[in-house]
């Protein structure tokens, strides 16, 4: 990762994003949250909102998302 690109992630306005949790989730705290800022779809654990954000261009999010629904890493 470049460093401009590590700069642009670090001065994300991440209160402006509204996060959610998958329609799956069970209600507790196990599961991730997402949203979007800009280009970006943003991860985050539901356990630790505050610990960190894994920003994903959208076509690697998207690519992430079919692979997870084929069964690509099912345990």
């Amino acid at each position: 990762m470049t460093s401009a690109r590590r700069s642009e992630m670090a001065s994300m306005d991440l209160g402006r994003v509204v996060f959610r949790k998958s329609s799956y989730s069970d209600g507790g705290n196990g599961c991730v949250e997402t949203g979007t800022l800009g280009s970006q779809h943003l991860v985050r654990d539901s356990k630790n909102p505050e610990g960190g954000v894994l920003a994903l261009d959208r076509d690697v999010w998207s690519a992430l998302v079919s692979r997870i629904r084929r069964g690509a890493y099912d345990l």
